[in-house]
């Protein structure tokens, strides 16, 4: 039978940070999670929408200000935290036209995967349980990572195919997180999970025609983003999840449907691509793990 939500067991006194709470999916993950008695940190960039959010959900609820597309703002929320029990990296850009965060990274993969990956980094020591990381059925749109050239120096930007880098580094920096966590005898896990296809505000922020027009078409072919929520809560609180599957819907060419092991593209299991990305995330935002 198909996993949901209700199957949840009582989450009281278990914490959760999910980063890009305030709406979409964030929202209806941060919402089941307290209804099952969890205490929330809704870790958001603006706080002031985040509230707004928080105060109609029931439970404990907190709001964080978290720029991921500013590593000084990264740090700082990460020495305000405390112990708590999982991460959800939930936060994420789609298709938007090129620009770079305070950084200077290429914005989509800077947000979506630089700066997941250095707040991983500077909270694991703090995480009790396990990182959740949302990929993308996106990630099997590029046709390669292009390591030598990741920040967009030296070659032209196509949103596309920007945002399908961006997930495709998800996949594999979460890949690579569960390999480094077995191979230090930890028993924290890492996993990768997709929500399929829904109509959420990442399908408005493009600057084109398509703000308009794909959210009505969205809503036809994908779910709901309450039913895409559920990769991303089976994930965080199923005790026998395996940290090793790609999980998510597989239904019309993985849109919709169950959180089944959903399949992903031959570069994303490269592990020698892992490990280079890794090392090259370590060296841009000076955040090094330690296990």
């Amino acid at each position: 039978m198909a996993w949901k939500p209700s199957e949840i067991s009582d989450q009281s006194g278990r914490t959760f940070v999910i980063t890009g709470a305030n709406g979409g999916l964030g929202e209806q993950t941060t919402k089941v999670l307290a209804g099952k008695g969890a205490t929330v940190i809704m870790a958001c960039r603006n706080a002031a929408k985040a509230q707004q959010v928080a105060d109609r959900i029931d439970g404990d609820v907190r709001v964080a200000t978290l720029d991921l597309a500013d590593l000084a703002s990264v740090r700082k929320f990460a020495d305000s935290q405390g112990e708590f029990d999982v991460l959800i990296n939930n936060a994420g850009l789609m298709n938007i036209p090129f620009s770079r965060t305070k950084d200077g990274f290429e914005t989509q993969w800077g947000v979506n995967h630089l700066g997941h990956f250095a707040l991983t980094g500077l909270l694991l020591d703090r995480v009790r349980d396990r990182v959740v990381t949302l990929a993308s059925i996106a990630h099997k749109q590029t046709p390669k990572l292009w390591i030598d050239d990741l920040n967009y120096e030296n070659r032209r930007y196509q949103r596309n195919l920007a945002y399908a880098q961006a997930k495709l580094s998800n996949l594999m920096f979460a890949r690579e997180l569960q390999h480094r966590l077995e191979a230090a005898g930890s028993p924290k896990r890492s996993y990768a999970v997709h929500p399929g296809v829904s109509a959420t505000d990442l399908f408005t922020q493009t600057e084109t025609l398509l703000d308009k027009v794909s959210k009505p078409f969205i809503r036809i072919v994908g779910q709901s983003p309450f039913h895409a929520a559920y990769s991303s809560l089976f994930a965080a609180t199923k005790a026998d999840a395996d940290p090793n599957v790609y999980w998510g819907p597989t239904r019309w060419f993985g849109s919709q449907g169950p959180v089944e092991a959903s399949p992903s593209s031959k570069i994303s299991q490269d592990r020698d691509l892992q490990r280079r990305l890794w090392e090259e995330s370590e060296r841009l935002t000076g955040v090094t793990y330690k296990f």
